[in-house]
């Protein structure tokens, strides 16, 4: 593909990740198949520009998708937003660890096997990632405080790779991620004091 047709990939990819947040921050489950149209470009997108830990992060995030939109309409309630809890400590330590030496495993196969563009970088990005896409499908409120760590990592990387309309999705996204931790840790304070929410 031609720069000018990545480009326009790259373009379309960020329009179906604006609206995927946006239905994300209210607990939507028709944010899905934005978000897996999403994923389905940044493949092309992030493969052509060598960052393969990210490519490859993108068919993770669309089986992902999917997994997180079945689970989501089995939410007996679909005219509600969906509940949402946090983790417990005991296993917020287990998800830091797990995805901590996802991310350096990752990054050192890159930099010893590949041609990578920034390997530890992009394996961090990828590893936090991999947390938060399935904390997200779990319903989990530490989603979001990955995700805003993870926006502003991606932001660096973009900008550094030159994918500027990517990276000015990221800002977006940051922005709407931080809207969406507050409004998730609301709804898990509101929900607390009903009944409790099924794994």
């Amino acid at each position: 593909m031609t720069a000018d047709q990545i480009s326009m990939v790259e373009w379309t990819a960020a329009g179906f990740g604006v609206i995927n947040i946006a239905l994300l921050v209210w607990r939507s489950v028709w944010n899905y198949p934005f978000g897996m149209v999403m994923v389905a470009l940044y493949i092309v997108v992030f493969f052509s520009q060598r960052l393969y830990a990210e490519s490859g992060l993108q068919i993770f995030f669309f089986l992902a998708q999917a997994y997180g939109w079945w689970l989501w309409v089995k939410v007996e309630d679909r005219s509600a937003r969906v509940p949402v809890r946090w983790l417990d400590p005991m296993s917020r330590a287990v998800w830091v660890v797990a995805t901590a030496a996802l991310s350096l495993n990752l990054g050192w196969v890159m930099h010893r096997f590949t041609d990578a563009t920034m390997p530890y970088a992009d394996s961090a990005v990828t590893g936090a990632s991999v947390a938060a896409q399935l904390l997200l499908a779990l319903r989990r409120v530490e989603n979001w405080v990955l995700w805003v760590g993870i926006d502003v990592g991606s932001i660096l990387l973009y900008i550094n790779r030159g994918l500027y309309p990517t990276a000015g999705l990221y800002g977006g996204m940051l922005v709407m991620s931080i809207v969406g931790l507050r409004e998730w840790v609301t709804a898990a304070k509101d929900e607390s004091r009903g009944e409790p929410l099924p794994a």
